[in-house]
């Protein structure tokens, strides 16, 4: 009785640790089936703790609209303001949060002094510091400029300039501005990269145009097999457009692109996030065995289950930037080194997942995820695990390294399968010359890199401490190679020189 009392404990046993097993893992298609997860040194997927929760979710009826939401396209925050670019109704909604509570404060359909007055198919909106708003009104031609009143300031229209093709029209369907006033405009049709305003509204060029990719079997078909005017009739090898764009505190301009090849994806040809600093050049960090691509699997020549199609990207104050996957309602966090933090979410109506992911953004830690399906907002908060990922980071930043290992200790507590935690708490020891110490864990995540400059330094600090013990055994075998060296000398002599005396 006891022993089959054993065996029956024994089993359930192993089938709890087979769900939970498998419950990490990858579904059939490859791709994650649970919540929030992360990738191991292996790419392996494994569950976490969730580093954000569902706070709310704001539908129409919640913000008292007497006209739904109609495909919404963006989101804007500027302090505790939240607009959202109501395209469906060509109007901007600016909401105020006060208490965790979201309030309509105003609807802007008009301009006032412009011509045309109203929007039309508005794509994106962004408020300056000094509370202009800008709106991509997109079938109008126009980024239109207002003051915080809705008084027509400028516009921002097709460029009269050569390098600007006229034969197109001007489409503006994403837009950001920075600090000193310069706009920079992703329109559709405009491979040349982002169009550049000043703040006066002067076009200066363009800045961060994607590297032209071929399919090569189409290059030789088009260089060989077609006449001139057929190669003339056709479209040209161009750069494809960028999907979104942001700019951060520091002024850089994150873009994500979603036009690419997937098996470039891995080897980092594809680029579907890119930092771009003032001359269009892509300054990305990227010190993870995979670049930030979102999920690292996929099924190959899906729609639905195929690579992570980034839609958007924000970036809080330390440098973590996050992004919204269309391709399965993802939320993927990197840090500056571009290391995956956590991912989560999911494609399909329940809470915390999307039907049509669109639009994020970020006030402090919180998240704002635009469905423009669903007609939703979902705010997400940071849970304790979330909110000691970030202060880890921050720590480190601000150059607390004590703090910054003893946070990454609090963090290996609820997750101790999180890499970070311990490459984390490897570069607070490096920083504190612990290097011995450090070495020890960036062995366990498998950080071969940091375990290399933590080794040099160990090497190195071992022997300048030890220098002095170094030189007496050197000056010690020196002292002895001489004295063999000098005796064997001598000996040779005496025994030449006996040599000479038996041959008298």
């Amino acid at each position: 009785m006891k022993r089959t009392h054993r065996l029956l404990l024994l089993c359930m046993a192993l089938l709890l640790a087979a769900s939970s097993f498998t419950g990490a893992l990858a579904g059939e298609d490859g791709y994650s089936t649970s919540y929030t997860y992360n990738y191991d040194y292996w790419s392996d997927l494994r569950e976490s703790p969730d580093a954000y929760r569902v706070e709310q979710v704001i539908y129409s009826a919640d913000l008292a609209l007497e006209t739904p939401m109609n495909k919404p396209q963006s989101l804007f925050v500027r302090g505790n303001m939240l607009y959202v670019c109501d395209t469906g109704n060509n109007r901007i909604l600016e909401l105020k949060r006060e208490n965790n509570v979201f309030s309509v404060t105003r609807i802007i359909d008009t301009v006032k002094g412009a011509s045309p007055e109203t929007f039309s198919n508005p794509g994106d909106v962004a408020v300056d510091e000094a509370g202009n708003i800008y709106v991509a009104d997109t079938n109008n031609n126009r980024v239109v400029m207002m003051d915080a009143e809705q008084n027509f300031v400028r516009e921002y229209t097709k460029p009269d300039d050569t390098t600007f093709d006229q034969n197109l029209g001007f489409l503006p369907r994403r837009i950001a501005v920075d600090s000193s006033g310069r706009v920079f405009v992703l329109a559709t049709n405009v491979n040349k990269g982002l169009v550049k305003f000043e703040a006066d509204g002067s076009f200066t060029g363009f800045i961060g145009a994607n590297p032209v990719t071929v399919n090569m079997w189409d290059y030789i078909w088009k260089t060989f097999f077609t006449t001139k005017e057929q190669r003339s009739q056709q479209a040209s090898f161009v750069p494809t457009e960028y999907e979104n764009i942001y700019i951060d505190d520091e002024g850089f301009i994150y873009a994500t692109n979603i036009n690419f090849s997937e098996y470039d994806l891995l080897y980092d040809n594809a680029k579907p996030i890119r930092r771009l600093n003032s001359i269009g050049n892509d300054i990305l960090i990227k010190n993870d065995r995979y670049p930030p691509i979102g999920d690292l699997y996929w099924v190959e020549g899906s729609a639905d289950k195929g690579p992570s199609k980034l839609k958007d990207i924000t970036v809080l104050d330390n440098d973590i930037y996050i992004v919204f996957d269309r391709t399965r309602g993802r939320i993927f966090g990197y840090d500056p080194q571009g290391i995956m933090l956590w991912a989560f979410g999911s494609k399909d109506n329940s809470e915390g997942a999307f039907l049509g992911p669109i639009s994020l953004e970020h006030m402090g830690t919180d998240l704002l995820a635009l469905d423009e399906f669903g007609c939703s907002i979902t705010v997400f908060t940071t849970t304790e695990y979330g909110d000691l990922i970030y202060q880890a980071s921050d720590q480190y930043l601000r150059g607390d390294y004590d703090g910054s290992a003893e946070t990454w200790y609090e963090v290996l507590r609820l997750n101790a399968n999180y890499n970070l935690a311990y490459v984390g708490i490897g570069r607070a020891l490096m920083r504190q010359e612990r290097f011995e110490e450090a070495m020890e864990y960036f062995k366990m995540a498998y950080d071969h890199e940091n375990y290399g400059r933590a080794y040099r330094y160990f090497r190195k600090e071992q022997v300048e401490d030890n220098i002095w013990a170094i030189a007496v055994v050197l000056i010690a075998v020196i002292a002895v190679w001489l004295t063999v060296r000098g005796v064997k000398g001598m000996k040779e002599e005496v025994a030449a020189y006996e040599r000479r005396q038996v041959s008298r």
